[in-house]
């Protein structure tokens, strides 16, 4: 049965907080199951293609260069609604229909991008409204993408029109294999009139009364407390932690419903051979709720940009894989990675060594990713993004990174059907709260943040001690899969590892407490079951309802004014025997100490403990530790849950995964992350190495050049 067609007077009549209510349904009621991943035939590759970008036509030499690379997939159409509307009501297909013609004669696929992240300027002119109103009430300028109110009818009504065009446009089409929706989307951080009235109506929806809010979020403080609903001030100026924490939330839930609300009207078009996706911009960001919108998308997208040359270990693509693919526990496509350098101006220009994207590709593949594309085919000549370069430099022409590209995309079409849809199981688990993100964002603990992440990432405590975790298990060759507060059953992961869990809700903290009662190892770090989920401070000796299965109790914390060693290096650390930033006064109820503090006061409270709970064990950090302490920590618990084998035994650079293929044959995959040649022993059953076709006997030795890879097929 067909959805019923959606009427964009409901825009015009409905509130902002209905809008959400319809968005949230209508999504509900249009998505099926039309799309699986294991559709797909073989790995594509390819990259983000805007002719209409080009200095001058060259649609037929860009074609015949994609061609002779092996190019296999493309995406267009997302960054242009001035092409697509012209002028208000005026809708141009010519000139689309032509490059998709052109990409169908070459055999090469097409995912179509729905417009909407970048308004045109007529309709800016015509309704200057539109744009974002941020929460100190400054307006947004046009000139920027992004920069729209999403809850807005008037910018809803003219992209549900343009989204209907090119859905109707295009359902027939076979070239046109998936559409994405919107770009790398949020909220923008709208905060207009129409937006905080529906924060009103949310909160009435969510917590009933003034009363239950009052008392929730501690607002008798300094005098703050609500007698009505008209009373809710703007988020402007806000400082308390529960309502800052919500608004957040709501925020999320502009993103979800938006994106809901295009998945449902692209849901009348779709063929069953099609995919409806969205391309988030990196993993764990804090301005949207991944999980939440993931419910909406037949595959997941992700743009895991990281950093290359002497700084690429590939932590970065896995990082970003390693989370798609946890989203909806399946494969995933990576839309948009580096070609060569990326940046908003000229100060990051650092393209990747000879090797390295290739080996880049397999990694994403080595994570569950069907499809690998870059942003972007060509370097734009003009324009913000001028030095965040493509597969073409700016003269257009063939060159190194091409050359690369050309010899992995002809190494895909011969052994892609191996690599496409690879399973995974992985040991060890990896909670993602991103309300503790948030909740320690307002109430930050480091007084110092590790160097090396990307610009954009937050240098917020929780931000930096999710990555800590994440690169200490990969490091230790062990696969991960995140998980998150929403996430009822951890039964079968050997391993949890829980960063800052500053906010919970008693029922996900007995989660985890059943989790280590029924058998599991638990890694609890510092801050853990502090606030509910409403960011307030329980009432309750800390660490709350984790106190019984951790073993310990405490009522002071410090933070570090410098960092300080452990006494007596246990974990043989050398250099890296030191701890920073925070250190909870830890008092020891059944737990036993793994370290103390190396100072005259702070000598006599454990920095980290160890207590056995049921069947299971509790290992805790009250501190933060450097990234090599990191790793010796976490090699212990894993030895402990029998977390051992050939992986861990491979010298410093080498990287090792593994999954099984839709053959049903195991794939091993060795990445040598650095410029020297390394040998690793092969120790696994006999197979054969995928690129090069020879056997690879068990025990017997494999090669890696620098920036090299290896595929093993059982």
């Amino acid at each position: 049965m067909k959805p019923p067609r959606f009427s964009s007077l409901v825009w015009l009549a409905a509130p902002a907080g209905a809008l959400l209510c319809i968005w949230g349904a209508l999504a509900q009621q249009r998505q099926q199951t039309r799309f699986a991943p294991g559709q797909m035939d073989s790995f594509l590759y390819g990259a983000a293609f805007y002719e209409e970008y080009m200095p001058q036509d060259r649609l037929e030499k860009d074609v015949q260069l994609m061609e002779q690379a092996g190019i296999t997939v493309v995406r267009v159409g997302e960054s242009t609604w001035s092409l697509w509307e012209p002028e208000d009501g005026r809708f141009e297909f010519a000139w689309m229909d032509r490059i998709v013609e052109r990409l169908a004669r070459a055999h090469i696929r097409v995912i179509m991008g729905t417009p909407s992240y970048s308004i045109p300027p007529w309709m800016f002119k015509e309704h200057p409204e539109i744009l974002v109103t941020r929460i100190d009430g400054s307006k947004a300028t046009y000139g920027l993408r992004q920069n729209m109110d999403v809850t807005n009818p008037d910018f809803l009504r003219y992209s549900e029109r343009v989204i209907r065009k090119i859905g109707e446009h295009y359902r027939d089409n076979p070239a046109v294999i998936g559409y994405q929706i919107d770009n790398e989307t949020s909220s923008n951080g709208t905060a207009g009139p129409n937006v905080e009235a529906g924060f009103v109506r949310y909160l009435q929806h969510k917590f009933s009364t003034v009363d239950r809010l009052n008392k929730l979020w501690g607002l008798v403080y300094w005098g703050q407390s609500l007698h009505d609903w008209s009373e809710v001030p703007p988020r402007d100026g806000i400082l308390n932690p529960g309502w800052k924490l919500e608004w957040d939330r709501y925020q999320d839930s502009l993103t979800t419903d938006f994106l809901a609300w295009q998945y449902s009207l692209l849901s009348e078009y779709v063929r069953p051979d099609q995919f409806i996706m969205q391309d988030f911009g990196g993993a764990t960001r804090s301005a949207v709720n991944e999980y939440a919108i993931s419910k909406h998308l037949d595959i997941v997208g992700i743009n895991p940009y990281h950093p290359t040359q002497d700084l690429y270990d590939g932590e970065g693509s896995s990082y970003g894989g390693d989370f798609a693919r946890s989203l909806k526990r399946t494969n995933y496509l990576v839309t948009e990675i580096n070609a060569q350098t990326i940046g908003w101006d000229s100060r990051s220009q650092f393209p990747p060594y000879d090797g390295q994207l290739r080996q880049d590709v397999y990694a994403m593949a080595a994570s569950g990713a069907n499809m690998v594309e870059y942003w972007h085919w060509h370097s734009l000549h003009y324009g913000q993004e001028t030095y965040w370069k493509g597969v073409l430099s700016h003269d257009l022409e063939p060159g190194r990174v091409y050359n690369e590209v050309a010899r992995t995309a002809h190494e895909l079409q011969r052994i892609g059907s191996h690599l496409v849809d690879l399973k995974t199981s992985q040991p060890v688990a990896l909670l993602y709260s991103n309300d503790s993100r948030r909740g320690t964002d307002s109430m930050p603990f480091l007084l110092s943040h590790a160097p090396g992440d990307m610009p954009w990432n937050n240098p917020g405590g929780y931000d930096v001690e999710l990555h800590r975790l994440y690169r200490a298990i990969y490091r230790l060759n062990a696969g991960v899969d995140f998980v998150f507060p929403e996430t009822e059953d951890l039964s079968a992961y050997k391993v949890v590892v829980v960063p800052p869990l500053y906010i919970a809700s008693e029922r996900l903290l007995q989660r985890l407490v059943d989790y280590v009662r029924n058998g599991g190892h638990l890694v609890l770090t510092l801050k853990s079951g502090f606030c509910d989920e409403y960011s307030t401070v329980r009432a309750a000796m800390a660490p709350g309802p984790l106190r019984e299965a951790a073993g310990f109790h405490y009522q002071e914390f410090s933070n570090l004014a410098k960092p300080l060693a452990l006494k007596g290096d246990p974990f043989q650390a050398g250099a890296a025997n030191q701890v920073s930033d925070w250190a909870e006064m830890l008092l020891l109820d059944t737990a036993k100490p793994l370290a103390y503090y190396d100072h005259p006061f702070f000598g006599k409270y454990p920095a980290i403990t160890e207590n056995r709970f049921g069947k299971g064990m509790v290992t805790y950090e009250g501190t933060v530790l450097s990234d090599e302490l990191q790793r010796k920590v976490l090699a212990r618990v894993f030895d402990q849950a029998q977390l051992t084998g050939p992986d861990r035994k491979m010298p410093a650079a080498i990287r090792v995964k593994h999954g099984v293929n839709r053959a049903g044959k195991t794939l091993h995959y060795f990445f040598n992350f650095s410029a020297a040649t390394q040998r690793v022993t092969y120790a696994y059953p006999n197979g054969t190495e995928l690129l090069s076709g020879h056997p690879v006997a068990a025990g017997g030795e494999i090669s890696l050049d620098p920036w090299g890879v290896a595929i093993v097929e059982q």
